[in-house]
Formats: C-alpha cells, sequence, structure tokens
C-alpha cells in the first residue's frame, strides 16, 4: 500500500523512500523556464502530511496567500492518487481537476512514481512544476522575497545555513523519515534499528533543546518548521500505529514543551487539523491497520499547556513579526483543533 510519498512496505525488507521528486524550480530568474510570478502558481497541499504540512507553515508564515493559491487535497486517497474531495464536486476550483494525478500526466504523461503533496502547479497549463518538497519552502524563502509580508521572518538566514542543514539532515533521516522506517518496515530487524534511531535522535533533540528554545540560532527558521510537523504527528499517530512507543512525545518534558511552544505560535498550530491526519494514516494505510478503525485520541487540549519555554530567551520572529489571522478559507475546523 502506498504512503503519501509512494512508498509501501515490502515484507523482510528495510522501508526505503522514494526521494525521485521532479525537481524543476520556481526562481527570481526563472532559469528554469518557471520564473516567479504571484498569481501564477497554485501550492497543492494535504493538512494530513507532514511533507505537506511544511509548505503549508512556511507560505502562511511567509505571508504568501495572495502570491500562491493553496488547494487542499482531502485526507485520504487511493492507489492512484490524491484527490480533492474537500471542494464542491470533488474538483479543485482552480485547476478544474479531480485528481491530483491529472495534474502530474499534463507534466508527464503516465507518470512513473507516487503522486505526492505538496506540489506546485502551473496553473496555465495546468501542469505540475516540482515536487520537491524539501526545495519547495527553501524557495518560498529565497526566490519569493519581493512577494514576502511586510514583517516576514527570515527562516533561512544566511549566516546559519550550514548548521540548518545539518541538523535538518539528521532529524530527517531519523526522526522525518524515522518513524515511516519503523511504521513500514517489513522485518523485526528493520523496526528495531529504526526504533533506535529514532528515540536515540529524540533524546539527543531533547539534550539540545534543553538550553536553548529553538534548533538553530535565537529564532524560528526552517530546522524547526521540519522537525515540528514530525512532533505534531507522534502522539495521535505514530506512538501506535508506526509502533513509536517508546515514549509519548508528551512523556519527553523538552520536546513536549518545545512543540507546544511552536503550536501555539500563529502559523505553526492553526495549521493542524489532528482529525485529517488520524483519519488519513488509520485509513490509507490498510497494510499496517487493515480494519481502518480510527482512535477517538487522544485527548488535544494538553497542546495548550503553558510551556514555559520563553524563559529559554529567542526571539520568535527575529526582527518580523507573527502572521496575521488565517485567511477566511483556509481555517481549519473548530472540532480538529483545541485552539479554538
Amino acid at each position: 500500500m502506498a504512503d503519501e510519498q509512494g512508498t509501501y512496505v515490502e515484507p523482510g525488507k528495510e522501508y526505503t523512500r522514494d526521494t525521485r521528486y521532479i525537481e524543476t524550480r520556481i526562481t527570481t530568474d526563472g532559469k528554469d523556464g518557471y520564473p516567479v510570478e504571484p498569481g501564477r502558481y497554485r501550492l497543492i497541499a494535504a493538512r494530513a502530511c507532514p511533507w505537506a504540512n511544511r509548505a503549508i507553515i512556511v507560505r502562511r508564515l511567509l505571508g504568501l496567500e495572495d502570491a500562491i493559491s493553496m488547494g487542499l487535497c482531502g485526507p485520504t486517497h487511493d492507489a492512484r492518487s490524491w484527490t480533492f474531495d474537500l471542494d464542491p464536486g470533488g474538483v479543485d476550483p482552480v485547476l478544474g481537476i479531480e485528481r491530483l494525478q491529472q495534474a502530474y500526466f499534463a507534466r508527464t504523461p503516465n507518470y512513473p512514481r507516487g503522486i505526492t503533496v505538496p506540489a506546485i502547479v502551473d496553473v496555465p497549463s495546468g501542469a505540475v512544476v516540482t515536487n520537491d518538497y524539501p526545495q519547495i519552502t527553501l524557495d518560498f524563502s529565497t526566490q519569493w522575497t519581493a512577494h514576502h509580508r511586510d514583517g516576514a521572518p527570515d527562516l533561512y538566514p544566511e549566516h546559519l545555513r550550514d548548521e540548518i542543514h545539518e541538523v535538518a539532515g539528521l532529524v530527517y533521516r531519523d526522526v522525518n523519515n524515522g518513524v515511516y522506517r519503523c511504521g513500514f518496515a517489513g522485518s523485526q530487524e528493520a523496526y528495531e534499528q529504526a526504533y533506535d534511531q529514532l528515540f536515540s535522535r529524540l533524546d539527543w533533540l531533547s539534550e539540545r533543546l534543553a538550553t536553548q528554545r529553538y534548533l538553530v540560532g535565537d529564532t524560528i527558521t526552517e530546522a524547526d518548521v521540519r522537525l515540528f510537523t514530525t512532533l505534531a504527528r507522534f502522539d495521535a499517530v505514530y506512538h501506535g500505529h508506526f509502533k513509536c512507543n517508546r515514549s509519548k512525545l508528551s512523556e519527553m518534558p523538552v520536546l513536549w514543551a518545545y512543540a507546544r511552544d511552536l503550536f501555539t505560535t500563529p502559523g505553526f498550530g492553526d495549521t493542524i487539523d489532528f482529525a485529517q491526519i488520524k483519519e488519513h494514516y488509520y485509513v490509507v494505510h490498510t497494510d499496517v491497520n487493515p480494519n481502518g478503525i480510527v482512535p477517538k485520541g487522544p485527548d488535544l487540549a494538553n497542546w495548550l499547556e503553558p510551556h514555559h519555554r520563553e524563559q529559554l530567551g529567542g526571539r520568535p520572529f527575529g526582527d518580523g513579526t507573527p502572521p496575521g489571522p488565517v485567511r477566511e478559507g483556509e481555517q481549519v475546523p473548530e472540532h480538529a483543533t483545541p485552539l479554538r
């Protein structure tokens, strides 16, 4: 069964993610044929997916809502594609398609790899430009600066980029992808190796964050965005569904406080839809959860408990300011978040 990145459980083997993405970039100089142009592109995402959630967060923090429109797929999909179940008639109102697959096929007929989110679509042609999720958010920070909101934070400071990539690389290998290596392991040995690496890295992160508010420097950066989307899903999904059960996030004091600090920061928690997250993982992954039963828990109220991380100092947005209210039509439903 494919997950949201086109991967699957293979009995007897270690889980391996297919990372062959469409690497075309949207840049200020348009060197790949797609210049930065407000209104031309549409970000297709899904609130359920941690990789797409990164793009949703960065778009909001930087204030790119007017420059790049956003379409949201529903939380579940079949083996073919993510679909626009949330829109009237099941059709994206801008692209006029029912399946994200159609935009991939417009770029490459019979596109042979996973139909993944996030993806950026060129609206005039209806074709996917890129689904290279790590580069998408970096390009939002570096190529779209002319369209950032006043007070947009610098999520990718030039003097910290080497450290951001070093930390984010470790987080990706052992945590972001590590939970999948646990959940989709095809053997006991593969599972236990991934499990040990995951919790070793979480312990390392706890030690690092015990004395500093954010992962790199004293402000929120790309590294924090990348870790947050996994932590937000940990107790709701990964602890049980993916057997990452040495400890719940809520039982790891430093990481739990760090996650709550970000969750209550505008631009983070207001993008999290716990109902869609649970429905996606527990319904789509029939090889892991064949009956498709979605758990009622966990209780979400504890996400709003005081975190006291401000005592470590730091300036969340640096010299910038928080984003304003979530745009009309992009709010997470009240039943899916404890923030309301």
